[in-house]
């Protein structure tokens, strides 16, 4: 048993290895590839230094490597040391995928290639955000953190009264507000919003999505062969309870069951086959963890 967890510990850690390498290959993708090129900013600490770049050429992977050190080491004692390896890792990866794809999307004359062409600004900044929100993701579902601004939200939730979100959305705000006055560009504000609106919403549709699971509420004279048929054709279970109405005090048996969305469309089928006088709700649930489920992550 005991090798069993160990071998189950094992994979778990290689399979989050692996997405938080995905997530922020992904997420330098973005930036490398068509918003720096485009000189377009958005939210959190890469944003800033996006900043810092468009002024001064500083490298935005060695100030994302330095910025993170200072704050990781700050925030060891208070937030402690399974938060800070994640975060320490995620930036190491995320200061090398954004050295490797400056470098290759690097002109020989020192300039950054236009892959999308002059003038593209607009879709350059939909894709960039757009993978940025998906890397991101991938981060979040592996259970890691990018580092950067969660570890300042992360401090400032913990002393103060001010929620994790709030901190961040704050913290994107004043950033992408700073362009105003540093390049008297409007352009610049606008397409920050913009990018930080499209990166925010790719973010929750993928996290939502893999997180959607569907739970049926099943009122039905046929409770067994109903069950039988969940048990046997899926890898999921049922609860069964007694239920009356209070109309025309009949008994009749209430049936719970998640299953995963892929499935509804089974259970459905399932239900109208074996009972087709069955009442049904079907609605959606987020985040169900257990047995044929996902593993809670502490």
């Amino acid at each position: 048993m005991n090798h069993k967890i160990k071998k189950g510990r094992i994979w778990e850690f290689l399979k989050d290895f692996f997405a938080i390498n995905l997530g922020m290959a992904t997420y330098a993708l973005g930036w490398a590839a068509f918003l720096l090129p485009y000189h377009i900013t958005t939210g959190g600490m890469t944003g800033m230094f996006a900043i810092l770049y468009y002024l001064t050429k500083f490298p935005i992977s060695a100030a994302v490597l330095i910025s993170n050190a200072i704050l990781l080491i700050i925030a060891f004692k208070p937030l402690g040391w399974k938060f800070v390896g994640k975060s320490a890792y995620a930036a190491i990866a995320l200061s090398f995928f954004l050295e490797m794809g400056q470098q290759i999307m690097t002109n020989a004359d020192g300039t950054l290639m236009q892959v999308l062409g002059p003038g593209q600004d607009s879709m350059a900044c939909v894709l960039g955000a757009i993978l940025n929100g998906l890397g991101i993701g991938i981060v979040f579902l592996s259970g890691g953190s990018t580092g950067g601004w969660d570890i300042i939200a992360a401090l400032v939730n913990k002393y103060k009264n001010i929620s994790f979100g709030r901190a961040l959305l704050i913290l994107d705000f004043v950033v992408i507000a700073s362009c105003w006055p540093i390049f008297h560009d409007v352009r610049m504000v606008v397409f920050g919003y913009v990018t930080l609106v499209v990166y925010t919403y790719a973010l929750d549709m993928l996290i939502n999505s893999t997180r959607q699971d569907i739970q049926f509420i099943i009122f039905t004279n046929k409770p067994d062969e109903i069950c039988q048929r969940i048990i046997s054709e899926t890898c999921h279970s049922v609860t069964s309870m007694d239920g009356e109405g209070f109309y025309s005090h009949q008994n009749i048996k209430v049936l719970i069951t998640i299953v995963h969305k892929r499935e509804a469309v089974t259970i459905l089928r399932m239900i109208q086959e074996t009972d087709p006088g069955a009442f049904v709700s079907q609605s959606r649930a987020e985040g169900v963890y257990g047995n044929g489920f996902k593993t809670i992550r502490a």
